[in-house]
């Protein structure tokens, strides 16, 4: 599919993960980008969608929009968490296929496997249990993109496809301490500890639990490739195959902010999932993708993006 000439939609555009794959789009010269806001179309409710459709009649959507959070905006907002990711996904995967829109493109997440997966992660392994607890409604919630993907397909013949990336990090980030994962928390507490000259930090968790991270600049590169290239609704998992402990990643992020200060961990707070690695083989089988960005890259150019946008006053990244 040659994307330069098609009518795209990204729900989400403006968000993090939507501001790169908009630059990538615009970078392949394509023409017609859509990005809805929320203040004009609220995506959780049917007429709104209608509404954006006939507005920039997209023949490709890219539905990148969702309510995040880590682990513990997940422990405070389950329903919502639930209710809206579920609601925006299916109302508008269904409105889509009524409105002959030629692609959809489904962004699941990692929370769907289930807690206690085999590592590395396999696409077949899916379903062999329920997600971990902290954040199984969002999870739960965006895992029904997948069923609504192979059932449109096989009955309506409806082209959509359904990728699981891994937890993502980069420039324009999420750096609120209520709400952020954990990559940008540990930089921003590193970073004002620094500032403030504190001698500690305090961290949730153990730290002994293992995640994996994609660059986001990775992720959406892996996004448009599957959007030009892949055709079926099978579950195709975006990662960068690095896995680390939460603790090495602290200590790497800390060394990289420069802080000398210490790092307490509150084993009272919850770890989340036990471990998180994918098996990344099937997306550089059915669009080529491989993430091309080290970890340690990645973490050097969010540091620095954060210290020169997110701080400010001067502030240089170490």
């Amino acid at each position: 599919m040659n994307l330069s000439e098609k009518r795209i939609v990204v729900t989400g555009g403006a968000g993090f993960l939507g501001k790169h794959v908009v630059d990538q789009l615009q970078a392949r010269k394509c023409q017609h980008v859509f990005v809805p806001r929320s203040r004009d179309f609220d995506l959780r409710k049917e007429d709104d969608i209608r509404h954006m459709l006939q507005a920039f009649k997209p023949e490709i959507i890219i539905h990148l929009a969702a309510v995040v959070g880590g682990i513990g905006a997940n422990q405070k907002n389950p329903g919502k968490f639930f209710y809206d990711n579920l609601i925006m996904g299916t109302q508008l995967m269904e409105q889509a296929r009524l409105f002959g829109v030629e692609k959809f493109v489904a962004i699941g997440t990692i929370c769907s496997y289930p807690k206690f997966a085999a590592v590395p992660f396999v696409e077949e392994d899916l379903w062999s249990g329920y997600p971990e607890e902290t954040n199984a409604p969002y999870g739960m919630a965006k895992k029904m993109m997948l069923v609504q993907s192979q059932a449109y397909r096989e009955q309506y013949g409806f082209n959509s496809i359904y990728l699981l990336p891994v937890n993502l990090y980069g420039p324009h980030d999420n750096f609120d301490l209520e709400t952020s994962h954990v990559i940008p928390a540990i930089i921003r507490k590193c970073v004002e500890a620094k500032q403030r000259k504190e001698r500690e930090i305090v961290l949730w968790g153990t730290g002994n639990v293992t995640r994996e991270f994609i660059y986001v600049e990775d992720a959406a590169l892996a996004i448009i490739n599957a959007t030009e290239l892949f055709d079926s609704s099978d579950p195709i998992n975006i990662g960068s195959g690095e896995e680390t402990t939460i603790r090495r990643l602290a200590e790497t992020i800390q060394e990289l902010c420069s802080y000398d200060g210490s790092i307490v961990w509150d084993a009272k707070k919850p770890d989340g999932q036990p471990r998180r690695q994918l098996d990344t083989r099937k997306a550089k089988t059915a669009f080529g993708f491989e993430a091309s960005t080290p970890l340690i890259t990645g973490l050097q150019k969010t540091i620095a993006w954060y210290c020169q946008h997110v701080v400010g006053n001067g502030v240089k990244s170490p």
